[in-house]
């Protein structure tokens, strides 16, 4: 007997342990609870309300994958204690304001994949404690004026892969402490910069899926404290302002799966402070030199699936502590140690899926093989023929200068092209040149101006080779030079042309007048325009009428100055002397002196 009833005892003791503990936890019907967490989850169980007999102390409710239609007002004021609410995978079609009332602890809340259209104007109120709000994909049309207000602490705001068209000017407004913001799949055609003006403290922002075809200047002004921004899946997006970015200090940002064309060079130029840069999966075919010159801090650069073809010799200058350089999936033949500002920071190369040619334009990424990683996916050759399919990073030191080769240029038909051309005529002369890699044809003319492949104008050459000058001037006489350059080296051409004047008759070309301009070689459309005069008889018989007049005019000028400085030396005397003499006057002697009166006479000199 003694020992039955001390069983009973324990167990009568345990029970009341375990009511000590967890207090009136009756957990509803169909729903799980876990007491020690205060937690009641009654996710897909068919519910169309808000189940009866959970415990007031409740912190965490999941509500998810149910059948709730609406949440009327006080709903949930019985739950003061509520730090997290799911309302995800529901029916919800409407919030009734006050329907969160009393929940003054609430700190996260998800209201995702339901059916809302609207937001009205005080849903959130008194939820001053949220940090987490998930509205994402419904139906929301437009974000209305004020809609967020009363959410001072919060962080993270999920409103993407909604049907939006329209956010209000005002509709951030009170969201002083947001941290991140989520915009996605939705209608929108324009983004406000007076409505994302008003989150000052965003650090994070993700627009993806959006259809907008431009970003205008400014459009993230007043953003100070952005430091990561993310365009993702921009489809209609072909143009990036200059000035963008303006005002920004970014570390991190992603312009990814659009359908811009070039590095936007003028717009990465306001953010000094970049660290990380993704323009991966855009139709980018070159990286010209100086792409990202002002990124002295860019650790991290991005290029996978952008259609790239050529990055230019000093593409990456300035990248003074470039870490990782992805070139992935692209159409990129070579890379040249030439393209890096220093290839001594760089940590990280991927380059596969390339058609690499494996020459001597190569040998730099062979001769750091060993300390270079290339995250698992190592370059592969696709030419020459012997070792194509062999990954660099796999042949011997014995073999480097039996393949990874290359033939300086050597111009063909070195024959002196001399041509004698009429203003206004078309001109042309050849260069062609062989070499491996395939060289690069470029002219200088005799102003000393660089003509490319690239250059617009009256002068242009062709990817053969050949220069052609449209209507010829008379400045255009001298001795062009062509340069066939690889990295090898490079060989050089000499021709002359002699453009002379109108013909004997005076009858000018018919296509002479039509363009006028001076070289444009270089490729920032610098012409100058000549104005051609044609001088008849009686323009030059004005001319000479005119310059008659000038020099009688000059020659009456100087017989005046001289006419006024001898007048002017006649009337001044420098000196002058005098000396008298005696005469004997007749008639009677004065009682002063024998024989008559003196008189003096004086003379000037």
């Amino acid at each position: 007997m003694p020992r039955p009833m001390r069983c009973g005892f324990l167990l009568l003791a345990s029970c009341c342990s375990l009511l000590s503990v967890a207090p009136g936890w009756a957990c509803p019907a169909r729903c799980e609870c876990t007491p020690q967490l205060k937690s009641v989850s009654c996710h897909r169980k068919r519910l169309t309300s808000v189940p009866e007999g959970i415990p007031t102390e409740t912190r965490i409710l999941e509500l998810n994958k149910n059948r709730i239609r609406c949440l009327n007002a006080g709903e949930l004021s019985s739950f003061p204690m509520l730090e997290e609410l799911d309302f995800s995978e529901n029916v919800i079609s409407s919030v009734e304001p006050g329907a969160f009332g009393n929940l003054f602890s609430l700190q996260v809340l998800r209201l995702r994949r339901n059916q809302l259209k609207l937001i009205p104007a005080g849903v959130f109120h008194k939820l001053a404690n949220l940090s987490l709000l998930d509205i994402s994909e419904n139906k929301i049309v437009i974000l209305l004026d004020f809609a967020f207000q009363d959410l001072v602490s919060l962080k993270h705001l999920e409103v993407g892969d909604n049907d939006l068209v329209y956010i209000s000017r005002k509709a951030f407004s009170g969201l002083l402490s947001l941290r991140e913001l989520t915009i996605e799949k939705c209608n929108l055609t324009d983004l406000s910069a007076e409505s994302l003006s008003r989150l000052q403290s965003l650090e994070a922002l993700r627009l993806r899926h959006l259809g907008i075809g431009l970003l205008e200047d400014q459009n993230f002004r007043r953003l100070g404290r952005l430091r990561l921004l993310e365009i993702d899946n921009w489809p209609l997006l072909e143009d990036i302002s200059p000035n963008a970015f303006q005002g920004l200090n970014l570390t991190s940002l992603s312009v990814t799966f659009t359908n811009i064309t070039a590095v936007p060079t003028a717009a990465l130029r306001s953010l000094g402070h970049l660290a990380y840069l993704n323009l991966s999966y855009n139709p980018i075919s070159t990286v010209p030199r100086g792409s990202f010159r002002e990124l002295t801090r860019l650790r991290e650069l991005h290029l996978v699936g952008a259609l790239l073809v050529s990055v230019e010799p000093q593409a990456l200058s300035g990248l003074r502590q470039i870490r990782l350089l992805n070139l992935s999936n692209n159409l990129l033949s070579t890379l040249e140690e030439s393209t890096f500002h220093s290839v001594n920071t760089l940590e990280t190369l991927r380059l596969d899926q390339n058609p690499l040619v494996c020459d001597c334009r190569l040998l730099w990424i062979l001769q750091r093989r060993k300390t270079l990683n290339f995250d698992g996916q190592p370059p592969m050759c696709s030419s020459p023929l012997e070792i194509q399919g062999d990954a660099l990073h796999g042949f011997p030191d014995s073999v480097l200068f039996e393949y990874f080769t290359c033939q300086k240029p050597k111009i063909r038909n070195r024959h002196l092209q001399r041509v004698t051309a009429r203003e206004g005529q078309a001109v042309s002369f050849q260069c062609q040149a062989e070499g491996e890699p395939t060289p690069s044809i470029s002219w200088v003319s005799p102003q000393h101006r660089m003509i490319t492949s690239k250059s617009s104008g009256r002068a242009t050459v062709s990817p053969g080779g050949t220069l052609a000058i449209r209507y010829a001037q008379v400045q255009d006489s001298g001795t062009y030079i062509c340069i066939a350059s690889n990295t090898a080296g490079n060989d050089t051409y000499f021709a002359i042309l002699t453009v002379k004047g109108p013909s004997a008759d005076g009858i000018p070309d018919a296509n002479r007048t039509s363009l006028l301009g001076e070289f444009n070689e270089t490729s920032h459309n610098d012409s100058r325009v000549f104005i051609k005069f044609t001088l008849d008889l009686k323009t030059i018989l004005v001319s000479t009428a005119m310059g008659c007049i000038t020099f009688l005019g000059v020659v009456l000028f100087c017989f005046l100055l001289l006419f006024v400085w001898s007048r002017g030396r006649g009337q001044h005397k420098n000196n002058f002397a005098g000396e008298y003499s005696f005469r004997k006057v007749d008639g009677p002697t004065s009682a002063s002196g024998q024989g008559g009166a003196r008189k003096f006479n004086m003379k000037m000199i």
